[in-house]
């Protein structure tokens, strides 16, 4: 569900001929130490898209700035550096201010002049975003507090082990909740601008946006996340990165030995672990990641069951058509058809699936 009444209807849209010179949308950024490039270039790609006619780049209907006490560079997390356009001043000339995030471990956070700016701009009413983990800052001051906020599900763990009293959204792509605004990271960040381009704009910016961007269609903040099922939410540090080497090799799923010896433990060990961790060997934990990412390509592309199969790591259509069977009680094809008709459909794999 998305909350939209955040804004009153008089910092949407222009109503006078003198404002039609006026951008629309007006957007601060902060950026943390080491924050993910990814995520900042494609919200502000859609917003430089949809800010003019054909791909002429200028900033008429949307403005963007990257704010800064010191006006030094910031290093992303890939090692790029980005310069800043503004001091950060009076937070009441944006309508929004993003804050993307960096490294949750290891890395200076935001500095004491921009939780300053971002605790004058909660005060002044204007609302607040984050970006991939740039959610993580706005919890630490207390900005996220009696909000709901989106977290992807690989550090949906992290946030629950620094915010024991919060629980983070991670089966959705973005969350706007009054005047909060979160997004996973990744693509997502492009679809949660698309929103407000969208909602600022007009409909035909935002679709216009995506599609030179090779992203099909909008997509509503309450889509799933492609990634691990809810149910896997491991707390032990060796499930978590057995986990994740799951995730990162489904098409061609590693042996549980091979990923045992990539984390320097025995087999044995490993399935202890997913056992005490999840009440669930790590064969079965497999075969419920891919089943997930199945079921996510059967919801939102056209491709065949074959197609699936192999990019879900089934030897071919018959193996993932028997496996999907005794997991959801139905065929691909028919959960297919139920998804796109709106049905309720299955959403979960039932244990010892491996052990069959």
């Amino acid at each position: 569900m998305i909350a939209t009444g955040f804004m009153d209807d008089s910092r949407r849209m222009p109503n006078t001929a003198s404002d039609q010179t006026q951008p629309r949308l007006r957007i601060g950024f902060l950026l943390a130490p080491r924050f993910t490039l990814s995520a900042f270039a494609t919200f502000v790609d859609v917003l430089r898209l949809a800010a003019d006619d054909g791909d002429g780049s200028r900033p008429i209907r949307c403005r963007w700035k990257v704010l800064s006490a010191d006006m030094a560079p910031v290093q992303a997390s890939c090692g790029a550096r980005i310069e800043p356009d503004e001091r950060l001043g009076d937070p009441s000339r944006f309508d929004y201010i993003f804050t993307v995030g960096g490294l949750i471990e290891g890395g200076p956070g935001l500095t004491p002049e921009q939780t300053g700016f971002l605790r004058r701009a909660a005060q002044g009413r204007v609302p607040l975003g984050g970006l991939c983990t740039g959610v993580f800052a706005l919890a630490r001051l207390g900005l996220m507090d009696g909000y709901r906020c989106c977290v992807s599900w690989f550090h949906h763990q992290d946030f629950l082990a620094e915010f024991e009293k919060m629980r983070p959204v991670s089966d959705q792509i973005f969350v706007v909740d009054r005047d909060r605004l979160s997004c996973s990271g990744g693509v997502s960040a492009a679809h949660l601008a698309a929103f407000l381009v969208d909602r600022h704009i007009g409909r035909a910016a935002a679709r216009k946006s995506l599609s030179i961007l090779m992203i099909d269609e909008p997509m509503q903040g309450d889509q799933p996340q492609p990634g691990l099922p809810l149910e896997l939410n491991a707390r032990d540090p060796l499930v978590r990165r057995a986990l994740l080497a799951m995730q990162q090799n489904l098409q061609a799923p590693l042996p549980i030995a091979r990923i045992a010896r990539d984390l320097g433990v025995g087999r044995r060990k490993l399935e202890r672990h997913f056992n005490a961790d999840l009440g669930v060997p790590p064969a079965d934990a497999s075969i419920r990641i891919r089943l997930a990412q199945a079921r996510m390509l059967l919801s939102r592309s056209d491709r065949t069951v074959t197609r699936i199969a192999e990019e879900t790591g089934f030897c071919d259509a018959s193996h993932l058509i028997r496996v999907f069977r005794e997991s959801q009680g139905i065929t691909p094809d028919q959960w297919r058809q139920q998804a796109l008709a709106g049905q309720d459909v299955p959403s979960s794999a039932i244990p010892e699936l491996a052990a069959r």
